[in-house]
Order: C-alpha cells, then sequence, then structure tokens
C-alpha cells in the first residue's frame, strides 16, 4: 500500500466552505438544467429492438425501450439516465448502415414509417429527451434521383457540354472528363464523364459549394427541426472539401448559420476525426460541438492512462483535461465540448483490457468519460460492456438485451456480421447484479445528473496534488463547486484528510457527495487518512 501525504490547505479552503463537507452518500436527486447540455445515447436502430418480429431494429421498438434510456421520473433509478438520444442515420438508403442515403425527407421502410418517427419523438418529448439525427450531406446514395438524373443528363448528351438549366443536378455533384488520381468513378451510361466519391462508388460526393446544394440542404434541416429534432450530427465533415480545413469550416460556418435561423436552440455536432489541433480548428465555424477524438478509442487518453502506455498516468488524464480549454477558445468562444469514448467506427471498449483488473478497468474508463464536461456520448451497449471489434458489421452488434437470441426483440444484426462473444453477461443477468458494468454506469450517470456543475464547470487540473496514481479535478459552475477525486490505479490509494480541509474541518471528518467502486473494496477513514480503493472515484461538493 502506498502512502500519500498532501498538502491542500490553500486549496481546499477554496473548494469547501467551513461546513462545505457533504455527508449525503445515498441516492442523488437529479440536477439537470434546461440548456444544451446533455449526456447522449448513440443508437443504431438496426440492432438495438425489433419492434415488428422481422429480425430488423425499428422505431417501433426504439419507442418501446425508450423507458430503458430515460423513463422521464426524475425519482426512479431504473433507467440509464441519458437525457439525449443520437439516432445513427434512419433514413432510406440502400445499405444496412444506411449512410448513403437516397430521400433526405423520409424514414428507412425497414424502420417503419414518418408517423413511427412523430410518435417517437413525441414519446422522447414526454421524458424530456432531446433527438439528434444523423445528417449526411458530404455525399448521397448513387441511387438519390438528383444522380440519377444527373447521369441520365450526362449520357443523353454525348459529346456536348452539361447546361444546368437542362439539368441543374449536374451541379449537385463533382463531374469531369479529365481526371488524375483520387476516387473518381465512370457515370454509368455516360463514356468520358467521371464522378467523385472518395468513400465508394455508391457515394457520390455533393458539391457542397453549390448554392442549388445549399437550399436542397437547408430545406432538409428546416424539414427534421420541424419535426421536432434538437439538432444534427454531421458525418465525415472533414470530407466535404477533402484536405481543406479553410474550405471546410466555410462550408461549416453557413450551414451553423442556416440551422440557427431556423431554431436558434438547434445543436449542432460535428465528426471531424483528426487530431486535437486540427479539430478544434472547426469551432471557428461557430458550430456548438466537434467530437473530442483525443479521449477516444483504444489509442486515446482514456485506454491510454489506464493501459499505462507510454508516460500515459492520472495526472497527464487531468492535464489533458485543463488544456481544452486554451485549445478550443483560440477557435471559438462559445464551445461544448463533446467527449465520448466508443462509437460505431471504433471497436468496443470491453476489448481494450485483457488480464487481471480488466472488469475494473472497463468500468472506470466510463466514469472518466462519462464525468468530463461537454455533452457526453455513450454508445448504445457500452454500458453492458458489449464486444465488437474487426470488420464494421462486429462493431454494431446486436443490443445485448438477453443470451436468448430468439427473445422478444432480439434483432440479427448485419448480415455479414462475425460471431462475437461477449465477455459481460446481458442486460437482464446484469440488471439483478449490483456490481455489474451496467449498474456502474447507472451509478456515474446519476452522478453526473446530480451535479450541472460535472457537464457545465469550469475545470481546475490540482496539479501539485495529483501524480501518477491520482487525479484530483475542482470543478465550478455559477455557486456551486465539486472535487473530483480519481484512483486511476490498481492498488489503494491514502490521502491525508487533516490537510484536506479548512480550519477545524476536513476531509477525515466528511463523507463525500458520492463514490464509485469498481470492486469489494470501499471508501474508509482510519484517524486522519482517508484510503482510496483502486479505481475509485470520490466526489466531495460545496
Amino acid at each position: 500500500m502506498k502512502k500519500r501525504w498532501i498538502s491542500l490547505w490553500c486549496i481546499m479552503s477554496m473548494i469547501l466552505s467551513l461546513t462545505g463537507c457533504n455527508a449525503k452518500t445515498g441516492s442523488l436527486t437529479a440536477n439537470v438544467p434546461d440548456d444544451k447540455y446533455r449526456t447522449f445515447y448513440e443508437v443504431f436502430v438496426y440492432s438495438f429492438y425489433d419492434g415488428n418480429g422481422d429480425g430488423i431494429g425499428d422505431l417501433e421498438g426504439l419507442t418501446r425501450k425508450l423507458d430503458y434510456i430515460n423513463d422521464g421520473n426524475a425519482k426512479t433509478t431504473d433507467d440509464l439516465g441519458c437525457n439525449g438520444i443520437w439516432l445513427m442515420p434512419i433514413m432510406p438508403a440502400t445499405t444496412y448502415h444506411k449512410y448513403d442515403v437516397t430521400d433526405y425527407m423520409a424514414i428507412d421502410p425497414q424502420y417503419g414509417t414518418m408517423e413511427d418517427f412523430e410518435t417517437f419523438m413525441a414519446a422522447c418529448k414526454e421524458r424530456d429527451i432531446h433527438v439528434l439525427i444523423d445528417l449526411v450531406i458530404n455525399h448521397t446514395s448513387s441511387k438519390h434521383k438528383w444522380f440519377v438524373e444527373a447521369s441520365n443528363y450526362l449520357a443523353s448528351i454525348g459529346e456536348g457540354e452539361p447546361d444546368v438549366s437542362e439539368c441543374p443536378y449536374v451541379d449537385y455533384y463533382h463531374f469531369s472528363k479529365e481526371v488524375s488520381g483520387g476516387a473518381w468513378y465512370q457515370v454509368p451510361g455516360a463514356s468520358g464523364w467521371y464522378y467523385e466519391a472518395p468513400f465508394w462508388s455508391g457515394m457520390p460526393d455533393l458539391n457542397l459549394e453549390s448554392e442549388a446544394v445549399r437550399k436542397e440542404i437547408a430545406d432538409i434541416t428546416r424539414f427534421w427541426l420541424d419535426k421536432g429534432v434538437a439538432g444534427f450530427r454531421l458525418d465525415a465533415v472533414k470530407e466535404y472539401v477533402t484536405g481543406s480545413v479553410e474550405s471546410n469550416v466555410e462550408i461549416l460556418t453557413w450551414l451553423n448559420d442556416t440551422v440557427k435561423a431556423q431554431n436558434p436552440d438547434c445543436y449542432v455536432v460535428a465528426e471531424v476525426w483528426e487530431p486535437e489541433s486540427t479539430y478544434a480548428m472547426y469551432y471557428a465555424s461557430g458550430i456548438d460541438s466537434c467530437f473530442n477524438f483525443r479521449f477516444a478509442n483504444q489509442t486515446g487518453t482514456i485506454a491510454s492512462v489506464l493501459n499505462r502506455k507510454g508516460s500515459a498516468d492520472a495526472s497527464s488524464y487531468g492535464s489533458a483535461i485543463a488544456q481544452l480549454p486554451d485549445t478550443y477558445s483560440r477557435y471559438g468562444s462559445q464551445w461544448i465540448d463533446a467527449p465520448f469514448y466508443t462509437n460505431h467506427d471504433m471497436g468496443r471498449s470491453a476489448g481494450y483490457y485483457a488480464g487481471e483488473g480488466s472488469e475494473e478497468k472497463t468500468k472506470m474508463a466510463q466514469a472518466m468519460n462519462l464525468l468530463m464536461g461537454g455533452n457526453v456520448f455513450l454508445y448504445y451497449g457500452e454500458e453492458l460492456g458489449m464486444k465488437g471489434s474487426g470488420i464494421d458489421e462486429n462493431k454494431r452488434a446486436p443490443m445485448y438485451w438477453s443470451e436468448d437470441k430468439t427473445a422478444e426483440g432480439m434483432c440479427r444484426g448485419p448480415l455479414d456480421m462475425e460471431n462475437v462473444q461477449m465477455k459481460f453477461p446481458s442486460l437482464e443477468v446484469q440488471q439483478a447484479d449490483e456490481k455489474s458494468v451496467y449498474n456502474y454506469v447507472k451509478q456515474v450517470i446519476g452522478i453526473r445528473n446530480a451535479f450541472p456543475a460535472i457537464a457545465r464547470g469550469e475545470v481546475t487540473f490540482l496539479e501539485n496534488v495529483s501524480d501518477e496514481n491520482v487525479c484530483v479535478l475542482k470543478k465550478t459552475y455559477k455557486e456551486e463547486e465539486i472535487l473530483l477525486i480519481y484512483n486511476i490505479s490498481g492498488e489503494m490509494q491514502v490521502l491525508d484528510g487533516t490537510a484536506l480541509g479548512m480550519g477545524e474541518k476536513n476531509l477525515s471528518r466528511c463523507k463525500p457527495a458520492a463514490a464509485l467502486y469498481t470492486g469489494e473494496e470501499k471508501y474508509e477513514k482510519s484517524g486522519s487518512e482517508i484510503r482510496l480503493p483502486a479505481y475509485s472515484v470520490l466526489v466531495y461538493a460545496k
């Protein structure tokens, strides 16, 4: 056991008032302000819950399972407590993943009807769940009527030159007779003409600098905002104009201005899969958020710290969080961070850890993500510790409601999915186990919902009292101050409680407002000592 004697007299006097040690350790009360800060649950409808028995998830099934995500009653503890949902594409497409849209103002028949969507939205409104939909405008499907009509027109004119007055859709895409390098494909039936499609021949890139295309997009966003969606997740933003941050920021500025004019409360989060130094630049567009890739994936900050890769440790986690405001504020002043740990393009996190302590690390990682500031995103099934890696289909496996694949609502999953062997039990088993990954994640979200400062607070990393094993963060929001103490190690850490206080009050005489444990050991006080179990988090609140 390692003993750490810490001098925090001055620091804690800023954090805890004379009576600031909160002795409340029981159930917490949700206290979520009515603003854009949310805890979002990412759903791949195809693999979530089957409402009509065809083996494919749908909106009817998702609506039935809304109480699992949030039942709308702050006094209950049966739901996850997420108050936002991000829907992966729901519009008609030719693929199972539906990132090749054929109609931007409709619902894919596999998922149901527009009436089903409206029913879903009404149920979300009752529960105060904000809904984001995936807006895929970097490209369309090659089966979209815009592309089909443009292709037919180019085939019809032979060697002639296209005229947008005859077919406006020829300006909707990147067509050319002369190409060298890159991802260009021959236009069907039009010899000598090519179109750009970096992702796949079935996904031709839209010309987002076209005023006609922009008018179409404005109509699309207005349509969905009128349906009640709270905002949009923007897919593949860095590919709007491949290789040009400046052009992408200009397009994003236009898009953000457009949707905010339609609804000032619209929330926009962009996927810019680049290093932090690059995606931070996109805040110059005025959008609300860019996904925080720095902390995500098996190579990101969270997994690297828990696996102690290189110099990654508890202090590097705190330092990385504290640096975010300076990095983002160089480009925008109204940003909202968007941390996430995994998504549909990444291997699931239960596979990041092996051997002794793997379950504890799986749990701790969720706390390290969900207690970050801004809008956090939780990929469906991560709360169960689902597995899935390799091909994309494996990462989008059916929600693990039951070990019985024939149980009501179970989905078959993508057709090309390989056999995915789960590491932790299904939901029906985990719900009854208070020590399960599922119940741990519920506790973390409950803490997040109870303290507005967690999502909204100004962060201070208390570097001089943190080390390779312990990270101490202070968050301040309005009159609220909280202290988060993370033991990001597999060993008990001991703090000197007499140094952690002010005047006659010190932490050795107080109880934390909340605590998170990954194993059997609990927080203890022994004389002046405060003992933090391995992979634990203590929350003190003023």
